[in-house]
């Protein structure tokens, strides 16, 4: 009996977002985590090799999208691969868009009952009174590009001096900004797999060095800057609570494959920040560790996300 021949995968990364090179080291590590015996692989970085991704799709039999932030995980590459007729791990076109843009993520949230900051929109261009802004949500202010990844464009705002400069830095992102109430508290997060069946992995807490103010980018990348532990160490009562609000923001999204819920944890109040469709993709990222305490490695989890690719 001969062995079957190994599977075709296109691993996209790279891209042009903001966040390129953080997929640029996780699409590297994850072709040299795929078996070689069970995959043949193939890496495409989407900067500059999209014209031979359309090229030679008939010859590749699944993809891991491995991109971050825009052009990657907003449904657009999505949306090619369903063109081209190649399965993909994860979410689909409108999932994916949703869970993208933060203010409609919280609008699902909100539809759900899911409990989240106090919030306001505001457009480039578009009058706003800065004086009831700051009687609504108060001091400190999060000021965050409506649709970018990795924190990038967030600011801590403490007092009004630093208003103006908070939204000039996250409108050199975005077209809107979204500036919520600052919710002090444990920073958790809540991983699921799977399509129709889903499975909430164990909680990870983030704790950043004490120089950072929040888990910002250099916290999330640079080695030593944070601590993740897994199982987070809370209360039972919180872990069930997370993990249910977790699945059911992956259910109110429309997601598949695999999504990671990022929360605020307040005592036993539980807050939604966001939902993430392609966590990080190395073996020390959040949803592989979480992943990695449920009892599946870094190539399991890989191999998980394919086969739940292919049931599509």
């Amino acid at each position: 009996m001969t062995d079957p021949k190994p599977l075709r995968v296109a691993v996209l990364y790279g891209g042009k977002s903001s966040e390129r090179d953080v997929s640029l080291a996780s699409g590297k590590q994850v072709m040299q985590s795929l078996d070689p015996v069970r995959y043949r692989v193939t890496g495409y970085d989407l900067r500059d090799d999209l014209p031979r991704l359309v090229a030679e799709a008939p010859f590749i039999e699944v993809a891991l999208i491995i991109l971050h932030g825009r052009y990657g995980e907003d449904g657009t590459v999505q949306g090619l691969l369903e063109l081209l007729g190649v399965p993909y791990q994860g979410s689909g076109v409108l999932g994916s868009a949703l869970a993208m843009n933060k203010r409609l993520t919280k609008f699902m949230y909100r539809q759900a009952g899911l409990p989240v900051a106090r919030d306001w929109t505001v457009s480039r261009g578009r009058t706003f009174s800065t004086e009831d802004l700051i009687v609504d949500l108060g001091f400190p202010l999060v000021i965050k590009p409506n649709q970018e990844g990795s924190s990038f464009g967030v600011t801590i705002v403490r007092d009004k001096g630093q208003l103006g400069e908070g939204l000039k830095k996250a409108f050199q992102l975005d077209e809107e900004v979204l500036v919520e109430e600052y919710l002090a508290g444990r920073e958790i997060t809540c991983g699921v797999l799977g399509n129709s069946e889903l499975q909430a992995l164990p909680l990870v807490e983030i704790i950043p060095s004490e120089q950072y103010d929040f888990f910002d980018y250099e916290a999330k990348y640079q080695e030593g800057a944070s601590r993740e532990i897994c199982p987070a160490p809370v209360s039972p009562e919180v872990t069930r609570k997370a993990q249910e609000y977790g699945l059911r923001a992956h259910q109110v999204l429309g997601l598949r494959g695999y999504s990671r819920t990022d929360m605020i944890a307040r005592g036993e109040d539980i807050f939604l920040l966001e939902t993430n469709t392609i966590p990080g993709m190395t073996p020390t990222s959040l949803l592989p560790r979480a992943a990695r305490a449920a009892g599946m490695d870094f190539g399991g989890l890989l191999d998980r996300l394919i086969e739940l690719a292919l049931e599509k």
